[in-house]
């Protein structure tokens, strides 16, 4: 059975698990747009109760005081709430909560990446059982609307590939790398000092953070079980103003990119490749222009083309704008006594990394001396791996040998890169990274 709104039926009384950045955001913004969503869209929206852990703090929300609680079981059980938001974060007690509210037939938004990454598939399966919304736009690249287009809009695409820009600390380090020549370690220090970093910045600069959104993104597009631990990831701490400074040579940009896409394996089955690593873009892709914190998703269709939505990915205001859609949304389904569901979900097959099939870039530090760049590009050849461009810097008694190679198999480029470490004239292999061909 479906909760009802309340007496008065544009009426949405609203329980909020969470008052941190994005939830005190978002109480301020249903204030501030109270009387227009009234106006367009017939809603009344006020949140009736908040679950916080001290609410002794003062949040800077224009709501009486006796609307906090600590228990946020009350919240979710609370028969004055219509809609339930849950921005607290976290797995659990997100989890039990989230599931209590969609038993009860309440609706639920949820900004929570790091859950849907590990446990959509039983969250959806449950809201589809109970015939109520779960609504996650906030929960991937915050105010960009990626999550309804993959979800209604290209429901009927077929979908090759999905990848995108969709953690803004990483953006902005490389950024800074490729605009101002700055270190890694000096643009992480002026991300952490702009609030865009963590003090522990691994989740974002290792790919993780990119990973979990990733994995809601796969799921949603090609209607598969994708969970976060299926997610392949390598970070940008390894990444050198030099890798930059080629790759500019080379007409092309360094990007941490997520990728998801369809593949065939060898038996014929369809498989799932989801992965998170810096990658060369060309400077005339699209992906390539964004800049700075900024997110985008680039999302390749047989039938649609190519499309990309571009702008905040994170952000107290940006998010609560995307969850204040949701919500919107989730009322007007309440209320028409109707909610979209995702559909049934099948475990995915999920490809190794050594199945990958990409361009890669590479640099090598070799004697330079009559024939090594022959011996070289012998070893590439021995392993099917076809050289694409090549550019030679002159060190001396050395040279650097910078190769883009045409798509090729993970597995042949590792093979190659380990032959060409035993020969003699190599002396270092130098920076791997994948090429996105445009």
């Amino acid at each position: 059975m479906n909760a009802s709104l309340s007496s008065a039926r544009d009426h949405v009384r609203i329980g909020l698990l969470g008052c941190g950045h994005v939830g005190a955001a978002l109480a301020l913004l249903i204030v501030e747009r109270r009387t227009a969503v009234a106006r367009r869209q017939g809603l009344d929206l006020e949140i009736t109760r908040i679950a916080v852990r001290n609410t002794a703090i003062d949040r800077g929300v224009p709501v009486d005081t006796d609307t906090f609680t600590t228990d946020a079981a009350a919240v979710v059980a609370d028969p004055n709430v219509d809609v339930v938001v849950e921005v607290m974060g976290g797995i659990e007690p997100a989890r039990e909560l989230i599931m209590a509210a969609l038993s009860a037939g309440k609706p639920v938004v949820t900004a929570n990446k790091e859950l849907l990454a590990n446990c959509g598939a039983e969250l959806y399966s449950l809201a589809a059982d109970n015939g109520v919304d779960l609504l996650f736009e906030a929960a991937v690249a915050g105010a960009i609307p990626i999550m309804r287009p993959l979800r209604e809009s290209l429901a009927g695409e077929p979908i090759r590939r999905v990848m995108g820009i969709v953690n803004g600390t990483t953006n902005f380090i490389l950024s800074r790398m490729t605009e101002d020549g700055a270190s890694y370690a000096d643009a992480l220090a002026e991300a952490q000092s702009l609030g865009y970093a963590e003090r522990d910045p691994t989740a974002d600069v290792e790919g993780y953070d990119a990973g979990a959104k990733l994995a809601i993104m796969a799921t949603i597009a090609f209607g598969v079980r994708v969970v976060a631990g299926d997610v392949y990831h390598e970070g940008i701490s390894g990444i050198s103003v030099a890798d930059i400074e080629f790759a500019a040579d080379l007409k092309h940009c360094i990007k941490l990119l997520a990728v998801a896409e369809q593949t065939t394996g060898d038996d014929g089955e369809l498989r799932v490749g989801v992965r998170v690593h810096p990658t060369l873009v060309p400077l005339d892709h699209p992906l390539a222009s964004v800049n700075g914190s900024y997110n985008a998703v680039f999302v390749e269709g047989e039938a649609a083309g190519d499309l990309m939505l571009y702008g905040r990915g994170a952000g107290g205001r940006p998010t609560a704008s995307a969850v204040l859609g949701d919500l919107i949304d989730a009322a007007a389904n309440l209320r028409r006594g109707s909610a979209p569901v995702v559909g049934t979900l099948e475990r995915a097959l999920i490809a190794p990394i050594d199945d990958v099939t990409s361009a890669y870039y590479l640099n090598l530090e070799v004697d330079d001396r009559s024939g090594v760049l022959a011996a070289v590009a012998a070893v590439f050849g021995e392993h099917g791996v076809s050289i694409r461009s090549m550019e030679q810097e002159g060190l001396g008694s050395e040279a650097r040998l910078v190769f883009i190679t045409h798509d090729a198999c993970e597995r042949d480029v590792r093979s190659t890169l380990s032959e060409l470490r035993s020969l003699e004239a190599v002396r270092a292999v130098g920076s791997v990274l994948r090429v996105i061909s445009n």
